[in-house]
């Protein structure tokens, strides 16, 4: 459709110049194709320009905004309590297994029923699988 165009422009006798294209379209110029298994040095691992003082005390890699700054790490007590919470490790299947289910926690017995349907689909995808 803007080829179509440009054709109606050029055609009423419109200079290239006035409509601002050039003559064809082109690709950006690449330094090729990298060559398999070739070792360089843009596959050694780069050094950090960052202090560990300044990796210390922000969250280097967390500003999301065009012209803002990285975030500063407050202390502890600047967090929420459920934050921490994420960190605590949860049962594992198997040790949800050995409890008593009667005695568990709501959200212990949620995340049994989770995991235990879990393994049981992927052991009946197993078998669906060999067959």
């Amino acid at each position: 459709m803007a080829g179509n165009c440009l054709r109606a422009f050029r055609s009423a006798g419109v200079p290239k110049e006035v409509l601002g294209v050039g003559g064809c379209r082109t690709f950006s110029a690449g330094s090729g194709k990298a060559k398999k298994g070739s070792k360089g040095a843009a596959d050694a691992p780069k050094e950090s320009t960052l202090s560990k003082e300044v990796k210390s005390t922000t969250v280097v890699g967390a500003n999301i905004l065009k012209d803002g700054a990285d975030p500063k790490i407050l202390p502890d007590s600047e967090y929420p309590e459920w934050l921490s919470h994420l960190l605590d490790k949860r049962p594992a299947l198997s040790e949800l297994r050995r409890k008593d289910l009667e005695t568990l926690p709501y959200e212990d017995l949620k995340r049994f029923v989770k995991l235990d349907n879990r393994a049981r689909i992927k052991e009946n995808n197993s078998i669906k699988a060999k067959n």
